[in-house]
């Protein structure tokens, strides 16, 4: 290996063998003191060296695979020490015969060749090897104390006298020594064990030896007959003799009165069925499973606590000698020290005074040594960092550890972490039900759930509103849902005695960092949204806040909820979180926040118009305005983009809060962009609902502000919007006003584009010259303008009037020029509409294969761009085209497919022409009552829209 920075990985690795080792870990353990601002960086490339050599002295590629957050190594039983050592262990608790357990036992201690990780420098990993060390010690003692008991004293004498001189403070060692030299007829020997453990506690540690090992030194003063070595048996036996009196040679001593230190469990503790499950599967699985750490990681109020204690005591049983119980304080004002609280352990073990050590590291050992092959809990509730934490951590295996925090605690080696979110509303509401009286709830019932969604599920803020209640019995709930559903309010009001959301929450922000704490009240501004991660460095004017953002996370005050389909994590704050954040941010000054807002919309205007420049053209999007625009570096936007359609899906509940935000702020300009950005995605997929609602927000604002082009923009937008919906009035007057503000703004592509419009509405009503000569007066800006795209439009446009009106040549010459210009431009969608087009043309000439061969063509183009309107116009057109051919197998399901799009999209006339059409078939097969069953259901479509006159004539196309 390439130094000991190499070594140091491996040995990481290793220690966590076939699991994932965080990123923060390898870090820890490479940097001793501080890492540098590259430590990330260089453990990967210490990772990429390690992978090189290893593969050179032949190990698999994949020995070493990169994991979400870290590394693992995959490695056999038979291929590593450590696995073999614990599974030979493992088999050696299988065993019923005692020489059997201790053949196995050998076999385990046969794996090591000396302390671990000797030559490996990280204080980090110290930890690591006291662990595996104290592991061999107690696997060594168990194995000497079963071949006692087989008659073996004469072979362990020189085992046991080394293993006192490495652990002189170990009675367990001194009993086994003592007693095997007694029965070499050593009792002398025996008695100078004794005096110089008895000298080495009082000197050192200013304690007796305990009483069973007094009460060993008795008995071989007095020549106990019950001391003799037992009769060799001639097989194994089950069970090995025991005598009341002997001394402990098991696994452990019991405790004069083990401890018992849980705090009194939650009465009313609901669900929590799966992190109870996972707590009972870790604490109730065999001793020697070296992950038994188990970190109950959550936001403030969520129930940490609770949950530890419940399961604790559900799982007491499971630890005969006891469970203790430390309340670290990590949120107070003063945290507890480690050594406090080894101290304060050391007392409820029976170790008081001078005995405890002043060191502590003496004390953390003194502490494993006590525990050591003991089952016992130890639960630690309120840490706050794994400094804390670790010198509280046993090192024997029968033991396990609940650990309750706020933040993630990555350092724990094979700690596992069960994050801990609010409640589902079935289990808030049968806590709230619980503690108010489920007659009082059942009576306001809807109270109750204004009640429960006001506290977000979050269980402290339930319990301080059922307290509430239950205080003030003649308060009805209406009354608390009145005072907590103001938000303003509600933080003041969720507040009882000692319990208080607000508070709760305070305590976190204490353990961050300032620019934490900003960050946080800012993010509380941009509404109650599922946010991507970049948001956060806009928001401090950073170019990468990344690190910002793991710290809020990993302190459970902003949570990652789910990884969208362009591979972005997406982050939420928890309502009363947000609510507090809100008013940490109210200091602030408004300036800093606009700005920050400002940043954040700028970026998202950015990014809503490189996901534009990556769809299919539209001709609703408009020329870019004057509002502010901020890039994320190139390498992200690339990866965001790679499927446009798939960002903008993530990101539509933002679109519109982006809109929201700048109206409240005042910025028309960034709003009214920001309305119009998504235009092309919501009209490929046919989102009307979001289309309008931010057109509408962004227009009111753009008027009292008396921005003239962000106002014709959106009155166009929602001009296509009403023809789309067959709202033709609206249509016209949005469509002319938006004409009338371009003209006044100089905005040539936008009169020109809103004239058009005008010209598809004169068209769809049947007043054809009226609807050439827009589309004329149209085209011919196009053409001054230089807009390309356009002039293809408008071009394939005015074919369809001249096909409208007979001039079937000229209507040829149009599509073909029309066809021609899409091409050129490489517009593969403006291809697709005018072939759907041309198709009638061929229908009319009597052509119906080229006109089903241009429908095929384009209905692939739409199906492959989820453009499901266009889709919907082209079955349509089939559908003629076989009705034309009295083709009704052919022609029915494709009018149906045609229908349903219709249906969900709000298209009412062309919904109607389907079912009229497909009525007309089933009356030319003479299947009446079908025919009038689907004529009637378009009559009543169009009745819906006024145009009942349709019926009687074919119905001229909305599609654009």
């Amino acid at each position: 290996m390439d130094g000991p920075r190499q070594a140091k990985m491996l040995a990481a690795l290793l220690i966590d063998v076939n699991n994932i080792v965080a990123t923060e870990r390898l870090v820890a353990v490479m940097w001793d003191g501080k890492a540098p601002a590259t430590a990330v960086r260089q453990v990967q490339d210490a990772v990429s060296g390690l992978r090189r050599n290893l593969a050179a002295c032949g190990a698999p590629g994949s020995l070493i695979s990169t994991r979400r957050g870290g590394y693992q190594i995959h490695l056999a039983p038979d291929q590593l020490d450590l696995l073999e050592f614990d599974h030979a262990r493992s088999l050696a608790e299988r065993h019923n015969a005692p020489s059997d357990t201790a053949v196995a036992l050998r076999r385990a201690l046969a794996c090591w060749r000396g302390d671990a990780l000797v030559d490996i420098s990280s204080r980090v990993l110290e930890l690591d090897a006291a662990r595996l060390n104290e592991k061999r010690a107690a696997t060594h003692k168990q194995c000497l104390g079963i071949e006692l008991d087989l008659g073996r004293h004469r072979e362990v004498i020189e085992e046991l006298t080394a293993l006192i001189r490495d652990h002189p403070y170990d009675e367990q060692v001194a009993e086994h020594l003592m007693v095997a030299l007694y029965r070499c007829r050593r009792q002398g020997e025996a008695l100078q064990v004794y005096e110089r453990l008895r000298r080495t506690l009082a000197d050192e540690l200013g304690v007796d030896p305990t009483p069973p090992i007094q009460a060993l030194h008795q008995r071989i003063l007095t020549a106990d007959p019950s001391l003799a070595a037992p009769v060799p048996a001639s097989g194994p036996s089950d069970t090995p003799p025991e005598s009341p009196d002997a001394p402990a040679t098991g696994p452990a001593m019991s405790m004069a009165m083990p401890v018992r230190q849980l705090p009194l469990d939650v009465p009313d503790f609901v669900g929590r069925a799966e992190a109870l499950a996972e707590v009972a599967a870790l604490l109730d699985g065999p001793a020697p499973n070296p992950a038994r750490v188990a970190v109950i990681v959550g936001g403030p109020g969520v129930g940490k606590s609770c949950l530890v204690t419940h399961a604790a005591r559900l799982a007491s049983a499971t630890f005969p000698d006891g469970q203790l119980y430390l309340n670290l304080a990590a949120t107070s004002d003063e945290p507890r020290d480690p050594g406090l609280m080894l101290a304060e352990a050391l007392r409820a073990l029976s170790i008081a005074g001078s005995a405890i050590p002043n060191g502590l590291s003496e004390r953390a050992a003194l502490y494993r040594s006590l525990l050591a092959d003991r089952r016992m809990l130890v639960v630690l509730d309120d840490a706050g960092h794994a400094d804390q934490v670790v010198p509280l951590l046993p090192g024997a295996d029968g033991c396990a550890v609940l650990i309750t925090s706020r933040t993630l605690l990555t350092q724990l080696p094979g700690a596992r972490h069960i994050d801990l979110d609010v409640l589902s509303p079935a289990e808030a509401r049968e806590l709230f039900t619980g503690i108010v009286g489920r007659q009082r709830v059942e009576r306001e019932s809807a109270e109750a759930d204004a009640i429960l969604d006001c506290c977000g599920n979050l269980p402290l803020a339930i319990r301080i509103a059922s307290a509430k209640l239950t205080g003030r019995p003649a308060w009805s709930l209406r009354v608390l849902r009145e005072r907590i559903e103001d938000e303003s309010r509600r933080l003041a009001e969720l507040r009882i005695g000692d319990l208080s959301v607000r508070a709760s929450v305070e305590l976190s922000l204490r353990l961050l960092p300032a620019d934490a704490v900003r960050a946080l009240s800012l993010l509380g501004l941009l509404g109650a949204y599922t946010l991507p991660g970049w948001v956060v460095g806009p928001l401090l004017d950073r170019a990468d806040a990344d690190d910002v953002l793991d710290t809020l996370v990993d302190a459970s005050l902003v949570r990652l909820t789910a990884t969208d389909a362009t591979g972005q994590p997406r982050y939420r704050l928890h309502d009363l979180i947000r609510t507090c954040a809100v008013e940490i941010a109210a200091p602030l000054p408004t300036t800093d926040k606009r700005d920050a807002i400002i940043r954040v919309l700028s970026t998202w205007l950015d990014l809503a118009g490189r996901g534009t420049e990556r769809l299919p053209a539209g001709l609703l999007t408009a020329a870019p305005g004057s509002a502010p625009r901020r890039s994320l570096p190139e390498a992200v936007v690339d990866r965001m983009m790679a499927d446009p359609v798939s960002w903008f899906d993530a990101e539509r509940d933002n679109l519109l809060g982006a809109v929201k935000l700048a109206v409240d702020w005042g910025l028309d300009e960034l709003a009214w962009e920001l309305a119009a950005g998504p235009v092309t995605y919501y009209d490929h997929l046919c989102l009307y609902q979001d289309w309008e609602h931010g057109h509408r927000l962004a227009l009111d604002a753009a008027e009292v502000a008396g921005n003239v082009r962000g106002a014709s923009v959106l009155l166009r937008g929602l001009g296509q919007l009403h023809i789309y919906r067959d709202e033709f009035d609206g249509a016209t007057r949005a469509l002319e006003s938006s004409v009338g503000r371009c003209q006044d703004g100089g905005d040539k592509r936008g009169e020109a584009l809103s004239v058009a419009m005008l010209g598809t509405v004169s068209r769809v009503q049947g007043h054809y010259d009226e609807a050439v000569e827009r589309v004329e007066q149209a085209l011919a800006i196009a053409v001054a303008e230089g807009d390309r795209h356009l002039e293809a439009q408008l071009s394939c446009a005015m074919a369809v009037m001249r096909l409208m009106q007979d001039e079937l040549d000229e209507a040829e010459s149009w599509f073909a020029g029309a066809l021609r210009q899409a091409r050129a431009l490489d517009d593969g969608h403006r291809v697709a509409v005018v072939l759907r087009r041309f198709s009638r043309l061929h229908d009319r000439r009597g052509d119906p294969d080229e006109a089903l061969r241009c429908l095929w063509q384009a209905l692939a183009t739409f199906e492959e761009l989820a453009d499901e309107r266009c889709a919907a116009y082209t079955l349509l057109e089939v559908g003629r085209v076989y009705a034309g051919q009295q083709d009704r197998a052919r022609a029915t399901p494709a009018l149906e497919r045609a229908a349903d799009l219709f249906h969900r999209h709000g298209d009412r006339q062309d919904e109607a022409a389907c079912w009229q059409l497909i009525g007309d078939l089933d009356a030319a097969a003479g299947v009446h009552d079908l025919a009038r069953r689907h004529r009637d259901r378009a009559l009543r479509l169009w009745q819906t829209i006024g145009d009942t006159h349709l019926t009687k004539a074919p119905t001229p196309p909305s599609s654009p």
